[in-house]
């Protein structure tokens, strides 16, 4: 998504509704990889047993188990369905996002500079792009990332162009772009984060980043069947659960819930499992690769444990792009748009794409 954003505000190319999931062409179709390889169970070992000794600092253990996966409810997705059952063994989790503290001393121990931080590489970028794309003037391939930018009143919601900005110099100590800071929010959760910055951030603490169905086992808590992660009702007597957006999306957000960006970690209840902001605040990266059809490939597998997703990306409204998943939605879901505040909801982006609302959390193997 940062690159192909970039050149859509720099040489005018039509933006794609995130809703539109039909959308085809002749290169994709032959790039398209085959049903055969599209999932692969990393494992048929099933451990659930807690290890012995003191939980890892900041972390909890997901029991692990069997659960449904995907959803077939009304307000699911294409790329939700179908619901089929899922074994996962247990891993230790992370309570909270990684936060602008935790990513600062990991940059300090290791010299660390983040995809935004870096220079654009016309030649890897043009590698996402068609045959033919002109490049861009070198003064516009300079450091930056996506940041939402909200329009001053209504606008059609099929073109995200309308409230997401490419911002230079914009990365996770500039959250907003020069001038912006980070000062006084080490508690709130990094954002701006590159998958390989994530991969980086999780070997280097000793751990790993979650694969989709881990991440959405731990966000449903040990429930099953909930419209939510915490029920069937959005919000239970009134009472906000987690962070998203209230008001017109994406022009007037009135922070019914006390926050119109990203909040503190630990700002709203846990879930059973002690972790927080699992839903909602920022959405975090999964180490699957992203396919529209996963959960119709998987839900073959008679006995689908472990599961670590498609062998190769592939999206048919950006062929040319590797994209990952993320989960848990943001601040920025809304009913009126994209009500992704659920376990499990699921978007596909650019492994390379920094944007304001998007961080991650580490697992952690139980031997």
């Amino acid at each position: 998504m940062k690159l192909h954003t970039l050149l859509v505000s720099l040489l005018g190319f039509g933006l794609l509704s995130c809703q539109n999931t039909n959308q085809d062409s002749k290169s994709a179709a032959e790039t398209k990889p085959t049903a055969e390889n599209s999932s692969s169970p990393s494992t048929s070992i099933l451990i659930s047993a807690k290890p012995a000794g003191e939980a890892p600092e900041g972390m909890v253990w997901i029991p692990g188990g069997q659960f449904t996966m995907g959803s077939d409810h009304e307000t699911a997705t294409d790329i939700e369905g179908p619901a089929y059952s899922v074994e996962v063994s247990g891993y230790w989790m992370d309570t909270h996002e990684v936060t602008n503290a935790e990513f600062r001393k990991f940059t300090e121990a290791t010299g660390y500079v983040t995809v935004a931080e870096r220079p654009i590489d016309w030649e890897e970028m043009k590698k996402q792009l068609p045959p033919g794309t002109p490049k861009p003037a070198d003064e516009v391939l300079q450091p930056g990332s996506l940041i939402f930018d909200p329009p001053s009143q209504a606008v059609p919601l099929h073109d995200y162009s309308q409230w997401w900005s490419w911002k230079i110099g914009a990365n996770w100590r500039y959250p907003k772009g020069p001038g912006s800071s980070i000062e006084g929010k080490d508690n709130f959760p990094v954002t701006h984060i590159a998958y390989e910055d994530a991969q980086a951030y999780a070997q280097w603490a000793g751990k790993r980043l979650p694969t989709e169905a881990e991440y959405e086992f731990a966000a449903q808590g040990g429930t099953t069947g909930q419209a939510f992660a915490w029920g069937d009702e959005l919000t239970p007597s009134g009472k906000y659960l987690a962070n998203f957006f209230q008001g017109d999306f994406p022009h007037n957000n009135v922070s019914t819930d006390g926050f119109a960006s990203a909040s503190p970690v630990k700002s709203f209840p846990p879930n059973d499992y002690g972790l927080y902001d699992i839903i909602g605040n920022v959405w975090e990266w999964s180490s699957d690769w992203y396919r529209p059809d996963t959960h119709a490939q998987q839900s073959k597998i008679t006995v689908c444990r472990n599961p670590t997703g498609p062998n190769q990306s592939y999206d048919p409204q950006e062929p040319y792009t590797p994209k990952r998943v993320i989960k848990g939605g943001s601040y920025l879901c809304s009913d009126q748009y994209c009500s992704n505040y659920r376990p499990s909801a699921r978007m596909a982006t650019a492994v390379d794409s920094g944007q304001e609302h998007l961080g991650f959390r580490c697992v952690k193997d139980a031997g």
